[in-house]
């Protein structure tokens, strides 16, 4: 008997139903942002009465855990996160990421750094071998985005301004971003420290100190665990 294969939309759901295992009950989860974390929030509605609420990443995340009426607290308000659960552009063999598609880079990498686990749910597109195909988001301070795209133009990479309705994206944290492509990441870990060090970048998008332990694949065959 054949089966259809499940379309990206259903894989996303079915990791974002797999992650609740990941939930300590009687605590406070740590939520990221993107298409996929909506499908593990509409799943976290459904044990909403066992966890105590949610950190969220993200001013649409937020909005939408308060929709299914899960309480949200600042990140202020907590100490550590048992667990965070987000998404990922990219993810390679050890469990570093690119993030940043959905612009809420700087606050994942904020709820991800107080968090024991990091969960990555993803569907199988997103298992690279080398990080940089996917163009690296980089969350700027606008004054200093032009010599920031020069930076990157000597590493061999090709930094453009986000647009969005023909302006520049503004973040929820009021800077815009850089995404940059024609790099390859060899040394996630040496470029992450590198690059942050730069003048004016506020979040590059290279998750490889705040990596994730576990990884949810969705693929063809279900839900594949990565453990790093």
């Amino acid at each position: 008997m054949t089966h259809s294969p499940l379309t990206q939309d259903e894989l996303k759901t079915l990791v974002g139903q797999a992650a609740l295992r990941y939930v300590v009950p009687g605590e406070i989860v740590g939520v990221g942002t993107g298409s996929t974390v909506n499908k593990f929030i509409d799943a976290l509605a459904t044990i909403k009465d066992s966890i105590k609420g949610a950190v969220s990443s993200s001013e649409a995340s937020t909005a939408r855990l308060q929709g299914l009426g899960i309480p949200v607290f600042d990140s202020n308000e907590v100490e550590q996160l048992a667990v965070y659960i987000d998404g990922a552009d990219e993810i390679d063999g050890q469990g570093h990421m690119v993030k940043g598609g959905g612009a809420a880079l700087t606050r994942e990498k904020i709820v991800a750094a107080q968090s024991k686990l990091f969960v990555c749910i993803a569907d199988e597109s997103k298992l690279v071998e080398q990080l940089g195909q996917f163009p690296l988001p980089v969350e700027v301070i606008p004054m200093a985005a032009q010599r920031i795209a020069r930076q990157f133009a000597a590493l061999g990479g090709r930094a453009t301004l986000r647009l969005k309705d023909g302006a520049p994206l503004v973040t929820d944290n009021g800077q815009h971003i850089l995404d940059v492509t024609g790099l390859r990441i060899a040394d996630p870990l040496a470029f992450e420290a590198e690059v942050n060090n730069w003048p004016g970048v506020v979040t590059v998008g290279v998750f490889a100190f705040q990596k994730a332990g576990v990884c949810l694949l969705g693929t063809r065959d279900g839900v594949k665990t990565l453990e790093y």
